[in-house]
């Protein structure tokens, strides 16, 4: 998995590839522990996304808790598959998916 930011004030856009499994997740994790105090806005661009496990819902559930509280997260791109988990799951529900 590949993580791609960009940073615009209070606001990053992150951009992933391939795979978001346990093996990446933590890489993940990593970045958002230091990207995300003072952002007011996260972006997930998942259009080079393939394939996310129970993992990756885990860091997006955490995500949201956090922005909920100091601001949003948007999920953008989300290919078929990946919209299949996220309803299966519930994460439809709960997550702002554009």
């Amino acid at each position: 998995m590949e993580i791609i930011k960009t940073i615009n004030g209070n606001e990053a856009t992150i951009a992933l590839t391939e795979k978001l499994d346990t093996t990446s997740a933590p890489q993940l994790e990593e970045e958002l522990k230091t990207l995300l105090p003072g952002k007011e806005k996260i972006i997930f661009d998942f259009e080079k996304l393939d394939y996310l496990s129970s993992a990756g819902l885990r860091i997006l559930l955490n995500t949201q808790k956090v922005m909920s509280k100091q601001g949003c997260m948007i999920i953008r791109n989300v290919n078929d598959v990946i919209m299949d988990v996220f309803d299966m799951t519930g994460f439809s529900s709960i997550l702002t998916i554009e």
